[in-house]
């Protein structure tokens, strides 16, 4: 089912506000869109000003009928010189209802002339503008109380918003009005009733502005932990996991959260609601049963259908939590799915320059979710009836089908004890046949027509991806992961970098370009400290340090403390604004802060501990007020006020014996600690705390030191094991 919200749309003429009921995608409480694809394609007879564009999703729309233009001075000029206002189009590429407003409105000859006519049309890709997309997303939530994807907004030649939407039928049908009445409603309203228009664009422009203003600062109290914990425990579904009602999403920083809530108390409460959650998502549709990855999210409260695209950074927030939870349990089914996960992003999400990849389709064939479902008939085509049947009854797919037309998401609807039991079966000899049937029916899958791919390369998913990356070469032990963290950590460092050092924002094709945003770099210097605490090369501590004098001086509010979303030389906008708490992404403040602890610990610099404290505080007000939207700030908090062990292993890296207390350590769970290598070669002037402890033997030797006071070196790992539960 499509979701369905209304859209205000001021009545110019009659003075009267009419409302409008339309299907699009929304925004829901994490802030993150309805996805999917579904478009098609005929001879292209029209060429814009998008050809030259590197964005799969603008390139899609270079031969509309529509005279598109990228976000560009040219297009901003033209819009002052004509006097005409902008429609901007904000989309992504696996956005289905985008591709469905593309397909009836802007390949339509007759809607295309009319938005010719009236309007200068600029098409904005939101992954490579989410400074744009944060600003006019605010616009069309204040006029008409929702929002998402596909953004359709109106605009005055000096960039203030004065009407919005999202997706908009071509013409009016049932009651609603169409895109072609809206263009035209909105085109006589700019030319009869100007001064309305503006007035209330400048009104709105005002409200929007003022938000990266506000002073939010206040202290946090220890107390607001226990805080964050209550408040998961009220959104807590205790019947399917997750937090919240469909449509329901992963929540990953919520999930981590409870982990550390678990250590900090003891308390089962917490373990439960994150292991819950995990096990559910992993038995559900939402994670690629075959092929591993998890989908954007489930349309219903079970885990069961969701919409199929697959986001690099969801994987890279719950590669993560998987594996924190195996490090909690010692439960191997949790690092399984992150290895799966990691398997997938390995096989199908790495560009030729070594970066990764951002989104795969919901669709193929014209379809949502065609490459992922299955009908009985097509299991038997692939396993042969008697293991299809064992099959259906493993993956729950009937003949009516779960999904559409008969079609079936695949899910561990029972455990596999029942469905033994159903069967008749030995359940080891099910779970062999089973694990032989994924394998069957992977390959019969990888025949299919395969959803598109949308291989540019943004610095901040990428970022968050090395993270996951380095995180499961520590715990996983695989180099292969290891490898592809240090590739992409290569190729924003040196392909997307402008002249100055500055980072880019996006990469595609052998071309870099856009000024970075605050996540670009605040996600890339989080990556490349799990870089350094996988292979010790200290250049990327140095990267990271500075990257972070860059984001000190151009995105610092000396005014109210944290970071802005821009930078303070960027394109100047309608207003500059911050995002202090997590929404499909973790707040760019909030990781930032706790990068700078750690930084802190590693380099023993208390100017950046400063930092990350004030950065706490800038938010403090409102973490007391919502501490449930701003896990990743209560994550920094917590390591802060857990005492973070500084862990030092002093040793040759080859050496076995440092391999074993490296194990060792990162077989624990302790979010709240820094790990440094001593191999003789480390700068100590830099990292002081190498100092002193460069190895004297041949074997290697352990220090772990809290609250400036340290244990006695240790080479055994037992002894190690007990400094570390200290």
């Amino acid at each position: 089912m499509i979701p369905r919200a209304r859209v205000a749309l001021e009545d110019w003429d009659n003075k009267g506000p009419a409302r409008v009921a339309g299907p699009f995608l929304r925004l829901t409480g994490d802030g993150t869109p309805l996805g999917g694809r579904s478009y098609s394609r005929g001879m292209p007879q029209h060429e814009n000003h998008l050809a030259g564009e590197t964005s799969p999703y603008l390139l899609q729309h270079a031969h509309n009928p529509v005279d598109w233009y990228p976000w560009c001075a040219e297009a901003l000029e033209l819009a002052k010189e004509q006097d005409r206002p902008i429609f901007l189009s904000i989309g992504y590429s696996a956005c289905h209802w985008c591709h469905v407003m593309e397909r009836e409105s802007f390949e339509n000859e007759a809607v295309a002339a009319l938005m010719n006519e009236h309007f200068v049309n600029i098409k904005v890709d939101r992954e490579e503008r989410p400074d744009l997309d944060e600003i006019y997303m605010k616009a069309v939530q204040r006029m008409s109380g929702s929002g998402g994807w596909p953004m359709s907004v109106f605009i005055t030649p000096t960039l203030q918003p004065f009407f919005g939407g999202t997706y908009f039928p071509p013409f009016s049908k049932y009651g609603r009005p169409g895109f072609a009445d809206v263009l035209s409603g909105l085109a006589r309203a700019w030319e009869k009733d100007r001064e309305k228009v503006t007035k209330q664009a400048a009104q709105l422009t005002d409200g929007i502005a003022k938000e990266g203003q506000v002073d939010t600062r206040g202290e946090l109290a220890p107390e607001v932990l226990d805080q964050s914990l209550a408040a998961l425990s009220q959104s807590f579904d205790s019947d399917w996991g997750g937090f919240g009602s469909a449509p329901k999403f992963p929540h990953a920083m919520d999930i981590r959260m409870c982990l550390r809530h678990h250590l900090r108390t003891g308390r089962q409460e917490a373990l439960h609601m994150a292991t819950y959650t995990l096990d559910k998502m992993a038995q559900g549709g939402i994670f690629d049963q075959l092929g591993g990855g998890f989908h954007r999210y489930s349309t219903d409260e079970q885990w069961l259908i969701p919409h199929f695209e697959k986001m690099l950074y969801d994987n890279a927030l719950l590669i993560p939590a998987y594996l924190e939870a195996f490090l909690v349990t010692g439960d191997k089914n949790y690092a399984q799915v992150a290895r799966e996960c990691g398997e997938w992003v390995l096989r199908e999400m790495i560009t030729p320059e070594g970066g990764f990849a951002s989104t795969q389709d919901a669709d193929s064939e014209g379809e949502e979710g065609r490459f992922f479902a299955w009908t009985p008939e097509e299991m038997i085509e692939v396993l042969g009836a008697k293991l299809a049947g064992w099959g259906q009854e493993w993956f729950d797919v009937t003949d009516g089908g779960n999904f559409e037309q008969g079609m079936s998401a695949l899910w561990r609807k029972d455990p596999a004890d029942q469905v033994a039991a159903r069967l008749k079966v030995d359940p080891k000899v099910l779970e062999d046949s089973m694990a032989d049937a994924s394998r069957k029916l992977f390959k019969a899958r990888e025949k299919r027509i395969k959803p598109g791919w949308d291989d540019k390369v943004l610095a901040a998913w990428n970022g968050l991806m090395i993270t996951a990356m380095a995180m499961s070469y520590q715990v996983l032990e695989d180099e292969r992961y290891l490898d592809a963290a240090r590739s992409a950590a290569r190729y924003l460092l040196e392909g997307m970098r402008s002249d100055d050092g500055r980072l880019l924002a996006t990469a595609r094709a052998g071309k870099a370009h856009l000024q970075a945003c605050l996540d670009d770099y605040v996600f890339t210097i989080a990556g490349l400290i799990d870089l350094y605490e996988s292979d010790f090369d200290s250049e990327w501590l140095h990267s990271a340090l500075a990257l972070t004098e860059i984001v000190e001086k151009h995105f610092h509010d000396d005014v109210h403390g944290g970071y802005f979303t821009t930078a303070d030389d960027h394109e100047t906008l309608i207003a500059r604004l911050k995002n202090p708490h997590d929404g499909a992404l973790p707040s760019g403040n909030a990781v930032h802060a706790l990068s700078l602890l750690r930084l802190s610990e590693l380099c023993s610099r208390q100017d950046l501990g400063q930092r990350a404290q004030d950065t706490i505080d800038s938010v403090g007000a409102l973490v007391h007020r919502y501490p449930s939207a701003f896990g990743q700030m209560l994550a920094a908090v917590d390591f802060k006020l857990s005492r973070p062990r500084e862990i030092v292993v002093s040793g040759d890296i080859a050496w076995p014996s440092t391999k074993d207390l490296l194990k060792r350590v990162r077989g624990s769970f302790l979010p709240s600690r820094v790990v440094a290598l001593a191999d003789g070669l480390g700068d100590a002037d830099f990292m002081p705390l190498l100092e002193g402890r460069s190895p004297k033997s041949k074997r290697a030797q352990a220090y772990v030191c809290r609250d400036f006071t340290c244990h006695a070196a240790t080479e055994s790992v037992e002894e190690l094991e007990e400094q570390l539960g200290d």
